[in-house]
């Protein structure tokens, strides 16, 4: 599978394209791009995780929006530290300003990015998605898609104890119906046992 801005696979994999957008967009429209994870020095700086193939194409896209569409952030990309971009809001001119930004996420319209294709997936159109399993169980529902360095990962809640991270391999998920609003899963062999009962009573041991 692979990966647009919030789009979801093995690798992002977004084409820089600078549309041509001034009317405010429609809230359903939007697709985050980025999000302030906090403040970095002490003149107004903002670190940003961003969502893009390019990280520092986020501000390639046209305007970044606020999650309604209403606001548009003017946003400067100043540098690069480890796995996150270095920025700055304009407007913002010291560390207070950029410790409140902190949680801020970045919007563009979806039609001024590419369209999927054949095993492309926003991470919007995934987001509350039902899932079963192979043999028409439900499971739950998609309630994010995480990436902690080693691939995609869904996050299913609702209906498994403790919810379900299952990798977003072919494997793992051999169907993505998006038309029909479905993901079928195949999870791996023993992940929905209960605890082994000697590991149970070694954790109470100790």
């Amino acid at each position: 599978y692979e990966i647009m801005p919030s789009l979801v696979g093995s690798e992002m994999c977004i084409r820089d394209r600078v549309p041509l957008m001034v009317t405010k967009p429609a809230a359903s429209e939007l697709i985050c791009v980025g999000a302030v994870t906090g403040a970095r020095g002490i003149k107004g700086d903002i670190r940003i995780k961003s969502f893009t193939a390019d990280p520092s194409a986020i501000a390639s896209y046209g305007p970044l929006y606020d999650k309604t569409g209403t606001h548009i952030y003017a946003l400067k990309i100043t540098g690069q530290a480890k796995s996150q971009l270095i920025g700055r809001i304009e407007g913002t001119s010291d560390r207070t300003a950029a410790e409140k930004q902190r949680g801020i996420q970045f919007f563009v319209p979806r039609d001024s990015l590419p369209e999927a294709v054949e095993d492309e997936f926003y991470f919007s159109d995934l987001i509350g998605l039902p899932v079963e399993d192979l043999e028409g169980k439900s499971l739950g529902t998609i309630s994010s898609v995480e990436n902690y360095g080693a691939g995609d990962v869904l996050e299913i809640v609702g209906v498994i104890s403790g919810g379900l991270m299952l990798p977003f391999t072919k494997q793992a998920v051999p169907r993505v119906d998006i038309q029909n609003g479905l993901v079928v899963i195949d999870p791996p062999d023993g992940i929905f046992d209960p605890p082994d009962e000697e590991a149970k009573e070694s954790d109470s041991v100790q």
